[in-house]
């Protein structure tokens, strides 16, 4: 399984030729670095909530119209979708089968956020090797210790560093894919992950640098 990264939160899996775009927002498309074009072959879609930097409408209108992919999401997005005329399917927990991906939708809580209100939120664990927990570190999530790789939000403004690190040593997952960083600079992005890395270094996590557009993995 090929997970590449194209700024923030927005993350292309791929697996035996199928592609699946995990939440295209509006910080992967605010330099005009990435486009939706580059998501023409895609082949499915999943919007894990309704917050702006997950969710761009207008461009997700617009990979969908390219790529003729379907759009998986919760009930709340669904609702945003549907004032737009964009066909999905809500999903809700449990587990869902695109191509090769085995998907298991698990609701999640929202880190809080200053004076808004918490959105529906899915994460999802990814054949049995990736957890996507999305912007949670709920305690429940800790079920899934050991796992794989973790997708690790590593800057927001509903955590810092003490609380994310906290949340991953607890977890103890083999490996980190770091995202929700396009708040940052790139030499501020650098300075952060060479602490996250050296951090997970002594634990025995591997902390994968990756922050360009396109940087990508296979586990």
């Amino acid at each position: 399984m090929k997970i590449s990264k194209y700024l923030h939160s927005c993350l292309v899996f791929e697996l035996d030729g199928y592609k699946l775009l995990f939440d295209p927002g509006k910080f992967t498309f605010a330099e005009g670095l990435v486009t939706p074009e580059v998501f023409a072959d895609v082949n499915g879609i999943v919007i894990t909530h309704i917050h702006p930097d997950h969710l761009d409408i207008d461009n997700l209108k617009k990979i969908a119209d390219i790529s003729k992919a379907s759009i998986y999401t919760n009930a709340q997005v669904g609702e945003a979708l549907q004032k737009h005329g964009i066909a999905h399917t809500v999903w809700h927990d449990g587990l869902h089968q695109l191509g090769l991906f085995k998907l298991q939708a698990i609701p999640v809580i929202h880190e809080p956020i200053l004076d808004n209100p918490l959105p529906q939120m899915t994460g999802f664990l990814i054949n049995d090797k990736v957890l996507h927990p999305v912007d949670s570190m709920e305690e429940a999530l800790l079920k899934y210790q050991g796992v794989e790789l973790l997708i690790m939000v590593t800057m927001a403004p509903f955590a810092n560093e003490l609380r994310i690190t906290d949340f991953a040593d607890r977890l103890q997952p083999k490996q980190i894919l770091p995202v929700h960083d396009g708040y940052a600079k790139e030499f501020f992005i650098k300075q952060r992950y060479e602490a996250y890395g050296k951090h997970f270094e002594k634990r025995g996590i591997k902390f994968n640098h990756i922050y360009q557009i396109g940087d990508n993995l296979t586990v």
